[in-house]
């Protein structure tokens, strides 16, 4: 096999263990959001959709913890493995994050939000706290995970790194970062996925008229900031549900009902220099690409008490 088919066959080989690995992530994470499926039901019985297939995913979202055998440079190397390309960085000061964005591979796999906490700037209290759980990963996971077996990479996406937490830790933590605590407890759990908007038909295809229709199905949107979060340039529009409140066990038996995922909808515009072109002719590249950190900050606190208590 020459050199050609050879990277060929490996792309197209890439591209199917990347359809397993988000099938698994969506399968559960659509079980744990009710949302996910209220809202899609809902777009079908109205004729926005015919079928669940027909929404476009904008990207899908992942948190983790700044620590050095985790944290993006670890979360990041399984897709890298699948061609995902790393792009711009993001910087939350007021919330302590990072983050970096990674472009598909194929247009019909949805970008990748990777952020992190930057634990090392919490109070000594709340380092102490999330080191007592990650300490008991001492090697980066990823490095023995078999990432050409995307089974058993879909796996490891839902299984927890380290032991539950206590009640206790959770809302110590609570109190300092809702971001640290979320993860302590939900760990890679997919954090959302998001409906992209622009590709939906005449009527629904922006942010105003969607959320529209969402709360017309009862949806509750997060409002931090505004419940429309726009670019300064005006070309991406973003919402975002509240999570779902799911009531989880803890280490020692007792449950609490904490804030799991949520759906995100996004909005990229035409860019000014394809203004002109028949919308019939619009690609991907056609629209606004990346991420805008005002936005984003503002879509983070869809997990925040401030929201899961309205």
């Amino acid at each position: 096999m020459d050199n050609y088919l050879k990277d060929n066959f490996n792309q197209m080989n890439k591209i199917q263990e990347i359809q397993i690995v988000m099938d698994a992530l969506m399968d559960k994470y659509s079980d744990r959001v009710p949302d996910v499926k209220k809202i899609i039901n809902a777009m079908i019985v109205k004729g926005i959709i015919s079928k669940a297939d027909d929404i476009v995913n904008d990207h899908i979202a992942f948190r983790t913890l700044g620590v050095p055998q985790l944290g993006i440079q670890s979360l990041e190397k399984i897709f890298l493995h699948y061609g995902y390309t790393k792009r711009e960085p993001l910087y939350f000061e007021s919330k302590k994050l990072n983050a970096y964005w990674y472009a598909p591979p194929a247009p019909n796999f949805p970008r990748i939000f990777i952020s992190e906490l930057r634990v090392n700037e919490l109070s000594e209290q709340a380092q102490a706290i999330i080191h007592s759980y990650t300490n008991e990963v001492e090697d980066d996971p990823i490095n023995d995970l078999n990432l050409d077996d995307p089974i058993a990479v879909g796996d490891f996406l839902h299984k927890g790194l380290w032991r539950l937490p206590t009640i206790e830790d959770y809302q110590s933590l609570q109190n300092e970062s809702e971001y640290a605590s979320w993860v302590i407890y939900n760990r890679y759990y997919l954090n959302h996925y998001t409906i992209s908007l622009h590709h939906l038909p005449e009527g629904y295809n922006t942010c105003a008229a969607f959320n529209e229709f969402l709360e017309g199905i009862g949806v509750i949107l997060n409002d931090a900031g505004r419940k429309i979060k726009m670019s300064p340039d005006g070309l991406l529009c973003q919402s975002s549900t509240v999570a779902q409140i799911i009531d989880v066990p803890f280490i020692d038996g007792r449950s609490l009902p904490i804030a799991g995922s949520y759906v995100e909808f996004a909005e990229r515009r035409v860019l000014p220099e394809f203004a002109q072109l028949d919308p019939k002719l619009l690609k991907r590249e056609h629209f606004r690409e990346g991420f805008e950190a005002g936005n984003a900050d503002k879509i983070f606190e869809s997990t925040f008490s401030s929201q899961i208590k309205k």
